[in-house]
């Protein structure tokens, strides 16, 4: 498989990239140092903040179509990039060019120095990234961003805004070295973005996660909205192609409309969204009427999030890497494969459950392949069997690199007129956008 052409900025991204890449630092104080050095970028734009254990890139997706149909010149920022570092950091659906992004890293990097000098530590890159998105969205004259938390929500980078409205679209188990074991502490994490005053849209959340949102909503004095009691979304249709949705919020009907996220769960996504955008509106006096909710959601784009990548033999690749995710994405496949039978094709991280991952596909998918990813984070070949194994497969091939796995799974695929999905990372779904051109 071909890599890319080296770049110029490709030196200073290394810089970046040796920035505590994988390790997180929870805590603000830093975060706070360096943007007062930077001259406080986060107070020139509102901003929407989006938390969640699954569908909060998608729900960023929605809104930032949303609001560019409406007029606004929006920022948006989300994490982790599939294929470049510059689509982190999007200004009207354009990612940050290279010039500002390298300009940007240098402005950052001298920031950094200063606060250490004057005592600060180090900011790691998640918080060197967030810095470096804000101070961009400032020069770019952004009217509104919309904020994807890294992980989490109390400590996290992006916790420094003070939003027109939070987001709470999901919580489910992940990342629990740092949010806790229960969901009751990850939901407390996440409440963490909630402000004093500011409006909190939730998804559809377990009972014992809703009653924190209620908990800390109620005690800081922030209306709290389920976005199922507002607006309601059902399915018309749905092919691998997309979905056709009926929309009906409380201020009215939006009839049907075409949207080329598919799944169920994209249901409850675009809810989330629709109520998001309500209350923005509400909070801003922002115009956004019904015909930019409309072309918003008919125009958006969010690649991994069951994508359809080739034809032949017929491809989808999803970003899904924890339980629910995977569960998710599941339902999805058995609603679209019209009989065909499933090859899987699937990589982690060793800090994902992979076990828990794989047991959805037990007696779904005909043909597991594992990948054994090339990146210092990834699962080992021996864990990756050892999971299978625990998850109750059968028809495992042993662990392969990519070039191998994906080979062996299109062949099967073409022989036995399968259908192929690549799941279980997002730096997989990265992998796999930068060595294939997409055929769908």
């Amino acid at each position: 498989m071909s890599r890319p052409a080296p770049r110029p900025l490709d030196e200073t991204l290394a810089r970046l990239y040796r920035r505590n890449l994988h390790t997180i630092k929870l805590g603000l104080d830093a975060m706070d140092a360096l943007l007062r050095e930077l001259g406080h970028p986060e107070r020139a734009f509102a901003a929407i903040h989006i938390a969640g254990t699954n569908g909060k890139g998608s729900v960023c997706a929605i809104l930032d179509a949303i609001l560019r149909a409406a007029g606004r010149r929006v920022g948006l920022y989300t994490s982790p990039h599939l294929v470049s570092f510059n689509e982190r950091i999007r200004v009207n659906g354009g990612p940050i060019d290279d010039a500002s992004l390298a300009e940007g890293i240098d402005a950052v990097e001298q920031a950094a120095v200063r606060i250490q000098a004057a005592g600060a530590r180090d900011v790691t890159f998640f918080e060197f990234t967030t810095a470096l998105a804000f101070r961009h969205f400032q020069q770019a004259g952004v009217q509104i961003a919309v904020l994807e938390t890294g992980m989490g929500g109390r400590l996290d980078a992006t916790n420094v805004v003070n939003p027109l409205v939070s987001v709470i679209t999901s919580i489910g188990f992940d990342h629990m070295a740092w949010l806790g074991d229960t969901l009751e502490k990850i939901a407390r994490e996440k409440a963490g973005i909630i402000k004093t005053g500011r409006p909190v849209v939730i998804g559809a959340l377990p009972p014992e996660a809703e009653a924190v949102m209620v908990e800390t909503s109620r005690s800081i004095n922030a209306p709290l909205i389920r976005a199922a009691d507002v607006c309601t979304v059902t399915r018309v249709a749905q092919s691998i192609e997309g979905q056709r949705v009926r929309i009906e919020t409380s201020e009215g009907a939006l009839g049907c409309v075409n949207c080329s996220l598919i799944g169920r769960h994209q249901l409850a996504n675009i809810a989330v969204a629709v109520a998001a955008v309500q209350q923005v509106e509400a909070a801003s006096g922002i115009a956004i009427e019904e015909p930019a909710i409309r072309s918003g959601l008919e125009s958006v784009h969010w690649p991994a999030r069951v994508q359809l990548i080739d034809r032949d033999p017929l491809t989808l690749l999803d970003g899904a890497h924890n339980p629910d995710g995977m569960a998710a994405l599941v339902r999805t496949v058995e609603e679209i494969r019209e009989q065909r039978p499933v090859a899987l094709l699937a990589g982690f991280l060793a800090d994902k459950d992979a076990v828990g991952c794989l047991a959805a596909w037990r007696d779904r998918a005909s043909q597991i392949f594992l990948v054994q990813l090339n990146d210092e984070r990834a699962m080992s070949a021996a864990d990756l069997m050892s999971s299978a194994e625990r998850a109750g497969l059968k028809n495992v091939a042993p662990p392969m690199l990519l070039s191998d796995a994906w080979t062996a799974a299109r062949a099967w695929s073409c022989e036995h007129n399968g259908l192929l999905v690549i799941t279980g990372s997002l730096h997989l779904a990265g992998h796999v956008l930068a060595s294939a051109p997409v055929s769908g």
